[in-house]
């Protein structure tokens, strides 16, 4: 076993040492077909929770998004994004040389699927801030991929932001049922039935 495959063991047992990742399924089967997974955003720790509530096979297939800023100021932070979760590094803001989307469309052509947080950086409050556009131009790009809703409860109690050592307490994530782009559905309404998708799953227990 290679040291990434093995270190990939460990964390995915650490992390649910800690938070239990418990994973539900309503509406959808932890499947391995192509999908891009969407989540309220709280924490640091949020895509290690989801990957770590994935199956092994789901695993093996699903990368996360990750800021190349924050996740590559390291070495021990870009070499676990990069040989463990083989991460799609985004760069935060849009520049002349590259869209921010380029590397999650490129990850998608390849295959892959995604863990994405549409409101694009972390909150404070119970509920999601209003999602920004990423999402729905993956869907208009990617019909047949599949869009599955995820709500990640506790997460922030684990790892509040500011914070850097996480405290253990149970979290879970619940997926719902995917959702897609209907035709003629306009990107603003698209955006508020994603994000609704996502609270709705948040009484759910």
């Amino acid at each position: 076993m290679k040291l990434p495959e093995a270190a990939g063991l460990f964390l995915a047992f650490l992390a649910r040492l800690i938070t239990g990742a418990q994973g539900h399924w309503y509406g959808c089967p932890p499947k391995a077909e192509q999908r891009i997974y969407f989540a309220n955003h709280q924490s640091h720790f949020d895509w290690v929770l989801i990957w770590a509530a994935l199956p092994s096979d789901l695993r093996s297939v699903t990368r996360p998004i990750a800021a190349k800023d924050y996740w590559t100021s390291s070495k021990l932070k870009h070499w676990i994004t990069r040989e463990i979760f083989n991460a799609v590094y985004v760069n935060r803001q849009r520049t002349d040389d590259q869209d921010p989307l380029e590397p999650l469309a490129e990850a998608l052509k390849n295959g892959d699927s995604l863990v994405i947080f549409p409101e694009g950086t972390r909150g404070n409050k119970g509920d999601p801030m209003a999602f920004k556009s990423g999402i729905y131009h993956l869907a208009e790009q990617f019909p047949h991929v599949q869009l599955i809703p995820a709500w990640i409860d506790n997460v922030q109690r684990v790892m509040p932001k500011g914070e850097v050592v996480p405290v253990p307490i149970l979290c879970s994530v619940t997926f719902g049922a995917p959702i897609q782009l209907q035709e003629g559905e306009d990107k603003r309404a698209f955006l508020t039935r994603a994000r609704e998708a996502v609270v709705a799953l948040r009484s759910i227990r």
